[in-house]
Parts: C-alpha cells; sequence; structure tokens
C-alpha cells in the first residue's frame, strides 16, 4: 500500500490551521480525534499543545502555542509555518472524517506487523495470538466509532415509528422479544432488544433448564438461538431439549430405553429441531473478546437470531486484571451489555449465587446474593432468581432422617416428593418495569418449566430412597 494511502498532511494542516483561526471548535475536533490520529508528529505535538493550553484556559493562538511548544522542546518552525500558511476550512466534518480514517489503516497495517512478530518470533500459542489479535482489533473498532448526540427530530421520528409498531401489535402486552413463558411476558412484556438478563439460582434449581426451554421455544417460532455452553456438551443439552420437547423422561433418554411410540415421538422431534436455527458454542473456554467475535459473526450470517444465551457468566474468563476477579466480572458483564445493545439483541447470562444464602432462614434470593454482585447489578436490565422450596424441604428431610439413623432411633418420613414442582421466578430487578415473582410449575422427569395456572397444584407421591447423595454425612441438594 503506497504512502498516500495511509496519510494526508494537507488535510491535517487544514484542520489544525482551522483550530487556530477558530479556537471555539477546538473541543468539538477534539471530541473526534485524538494526537496519535495525526500522522505528522509535529501534528500530534501541536494537537497535544492545544489540549495544555485549554485545560489552563489560555488561548490557542500562535505565541502560546509556540511557547508551549518550545518548553516541551517539540517546536519545529518549518513545519509550523506549513500550518499557519495553510487555508482555514469553514465545514472540518469531512476532513476529520478523513484523518480517523487513515489513522485506523495505520492502526490495521501496525496490526499486521504485530500480528507476524508474535506468530513467528514470540513463542506464544495460537489461542493467546488470536486473543491479543481480537483485542487489538476491537480497539481499533472502537476508536474509530466517532458518535455525535442524537437530536430531537431523530429521537421523535424514531420514537413515533416505535409507538406504530406497538399499536399495530393491537392489544398484546410483548413488545420485546417473547420469553417463552406468558406469566413472564406480562411482568416484562418480553425481553428488550439490547437488554443485558441475569438468571441466577442455587444448584439444583434449575438454572440451565430454564433458559434451554427459553431457547426450545424461540427457535420453535423460527428465530434464531446462541448458546455458549461452558460447562456441559452440546450433546446433554440438546438431550434435556429433547426431554422437554417430546414428554419422554431424560433418564429414558440418556439410556435409550424407550417405547414404540416414544421412539417415534423422539425421532419427529430431532427431525424438527435439526431444521431449526440452533447455534451452539460448547469449547468450554470465552473471553469477552471471544463472545464478541463469534456472536458478531453469526448474526451476521443469521440475521434472524433473536437472543444469546451464556452459561454461565463465571465460568468466562477475564483479561487477567490486576485488580482481581471481580474487576474481571465488572469487564465482562459491562462487556456483554455493549454486545446486547451494539446487535439489538436480548443476551441471558447464568450466574452463581453466594453460598451464604443456605445459612439464612428465608433461602430466597436477592440481589445482594449475587458473586460479584456490584457490577452484574449496575450492568443488568433485567435480575430473575429461579427458587423452588421443595428442594430445601427435601434436604431438610433427609437431614432430620440422617440424625436420627446416627442416634439409633427409627424416623418416618412425612415428606412426599413432588414430580412437578412450585417455581417460583423472582424478578429481583427490572430496569423498566416493576419486580416481583412469576409463578412456574417444574416439571422434574422432562427438565422443563410450565406457566402456573389459576388452581394449579402440584401433585404428590411418596418419597423415593436413592435421590440425594449421603455420602460421607453430606447432605447434598438433589439433582435436577
Amino acid at each position: 500500500m503506497q504512502g498516500e494511502n495511509l496519510y494526508n498532511i494537507n488535510i491535517e494542516r487544514a484542520v489544525l490551521s482551522s483550530i487556530i483561526f477558530d479556537p471555539m471548535i477546538y473541543e468539538e475536533i477534539a471530541a473526534k480525534l485524538k494526537p496519535q490520529d495525526f500522522y505528522l508528529p509535529f501534528h500530534q505535538h501541536l494537537f497535544i499543545a492545544m489540549e495544555r493550553l485549554t485545560t489552563q484556559d489560555k488561548p490557542i493562538d500562535e505565541e502560546f502555542l509556540v511557547k508551549e511548544l518550545k518548553r516541551e522542546n517539540k517546536f519545529d518552525e518549518v513545519a509550523m509555518v506549513d500550518v499557519l500558511s495553510a487555508n482555514p476550512i469553514s465545514d472540518t466534518n469531512a476532513y476529520v472524517a478523513e484523518i480517523k480514517a487513515l489513522s485506523s489503516k495505520r492502526s490495521l497495517v501496525t496490526l499486521a506487523t504485530e500480528i507476524k512478530k508474535l506468530t513467528i518470533e514470540e513463542d506464544l500459542d495460537a489461542t493467546e495470538v488470536m486473543d491479543r489479535v481480537e483485542k487489538k482489533l476491537y480497539q481499533i473498532t472502537q476508536e474509530s466509532i466517532s458518535d455525535d448526540f442524537r437530536d430531537s427530530p431523530d429521537i421523535t421520528k424514531s420514537m413515533l415509528a416505535e409507538i406504530e409498531r406497538l399499536k399495530a401489535m393491537g392489544n398484546s402486552k410483548l413488545i420485546g422479544v417473547d420469553t417463552g413463558f406468558r406469566n413472564l411476558n406480562e411482568r416484562t412484556s418480553g425481553f428488550g432488544k439490547g437488554d443485558l438478563i441475569i438468571i441466577a439460582a442455587r444448584p439444583a434449581m434449575g438454572k440451565t433448564a430454564l433458559v434451554l426451554n427459553m431457547a426450545l421455544k424461540t427457535i420453535e417460532r423460527g428465530e434464531g438461538v446462541a448458546f455458549f455452553s461452558l460447562e456441559m456438551p452440546a450433546e446433554q443439552l440438546m438431550l434435556r431439549m429433547l426431554s422437554a420437547k417430546t414428554s419422554i423422561p431424560l433418564q429414558s433418554l440418556r439410556v435409550g430405553d424407550l417405547r414404540d411410540d416414544e421412539w417415534t415421538r423422539l425421532a419427529q422431534a430431532v427431525d424438527d429441531i435439526s431444521k431449526r436455527k440452533l447455534f451452539v458454542d460448547d469449547g468450554g473456554y470465552a473471553t469477552i473478546h471471544h463472545v464478541r467475535s463469534k456472536l458478531r459473526k453469526l448474526k451476521a450470517q443469521h440475521p434472524e437470531i433473536s437472543m444469546a444465551i451464556i452459561d454461565y457468566l463465571q465460568l468466562m474468563s477475564g483479561e487477567g486484571s490486576r485488580e482481581g476477579r471481580q474487576q474481571e466480572i465488572s469487564e465482562i458483564s459491562r462487556g456483554l451489555k455493549q454486545l446486547a445493545r451494539e446487535l439489538e439483541m436480548p443476551i441471558i447470562a447464568l450466574s452463581q449465587l453466594n453460598r451464604s444464602l443456605e445459612s439464612r432462614e428465608n433461602k430466597r434470593p436477592m440481589l445482594s446474593d449475587l458473586r460479584e454482585s456490584g457490577a452484574i447489578e449496575q450492568d443488568a436490565d433485567i435480575i430473575l432468581f429461579v427458587y423452588r422450596d421443595d428442594v430445601y424441604r427435601e434436604a431438610k428431610e433427609k437431614e432430620k432422617e440422617m440424625k436420627a439413623k446416627a442416634e439409633g432411633k427409627e424416623y418416618k418420613s412425612n415428606y412426599r416428593k413432588k414430580p412437578e414442582e412450585d417455581t417460583e421466578l423472582i424478578i429481583g430487578k427490572q430496569r423498566n418495569g416493576p419486580t416481583g415473582t412469576v409463578d412456574l410449575i417444574f416439571q422434574k422427569r422432562f427438565t422443563r418449566f410450565v406457566d402456573k395456572e389459576k388452581g394449579d397444584a402440584p401433585y404428590e407421591v411418596i418419597y423415593e430412597e436413592g435421590n440425594i447423595d449421603t455420602r460421607e454425612g453430606k447432605v447434598e441438594l438433589p439433582p435436577i
């Protein structure tokens, strides 16, 4: 690439001359350009001197600029004359945009050189090289963006278009992306495009099962879902999804113990899902740059994708912040929120809850129970907690039984295990709506959540042994 395609000295001189001619435009230009966007070193120094004079409340004129440059030993008389001799321009927008574009080109050329050095000269594995390149490329992309304020005509026009869209939907309360649950839609009006949704729970509450149900209903509507699974292989996710879709118990699917009619239902479900737009990344490793890069590319290839799911947030890797894991989580959650807005789609991230809530009498989660809760709570638009009281009742009853046996006493449990359990989906935060509780029912055999209808009451069966791990005297929450 020829040098003239990477810089334009005359344009740089014209912009700097215009600032000296009319210092009032400096702030507007400084909001779009950085010193390093200028190619000529003297032009960089001159722009920095303008910034210093502005912060010192001194005039941006020839006399003060020369004095400031000499003080820093950066003065070049010939280069200064060239700037002062350039004709100032009244409209600098096109010139500023050209300087920014050429600066981005130079950054890309530099990156190409860095890639060659990282790949050939330094002893780094491919994953680390790609991670560094992705980070640098994103930085260049962000620096090339220069958004101005949106004015009233633009905002009102956009808002009127949105109101007309809602009017066309009639009396529907759903204005965002369908959550797949009527009761939740009524409380949230759907997940907003650009929202970051956090779904959190303790183990055994169905953290993963709930979002798989959402994903299944989304793809069945003809929309697409991107699923980043950092803990579970794609095949296991598909097993759970097929169980929910076919009403075949998950355990039966795992061992292949199916009746003829179930084999038929399974074949039909597999055929249907294979035609749907579900994309799973189960590599087990993800940084915010990894997610951003893959999701941008996938969304460009498949615009029908309306939702992304990450299972789960604490398994994402940070960039090794010296300030610790909490700062890494902060960067991850902020990055996910920015990505949701950029791609105009909700991103759902599962999150862990602190173990400390187990010591409370009332174990219903609250915002302070989120791990690294500060950053997550700040960035999230909606925070949902999954809570099933029967999980704790079952564990508590088993603890009583173990204690009685340890004391040589006979214990008869009155607890009745339920194949369908009441579930509270607690809305702990909603930026644009009310908090509260949404009632669902969890059908355990099919790892499926359904809306709870008025008058619904989960039925009970006799408690069965062997459902809780009691090894070494420990009480574990039962698996899903």
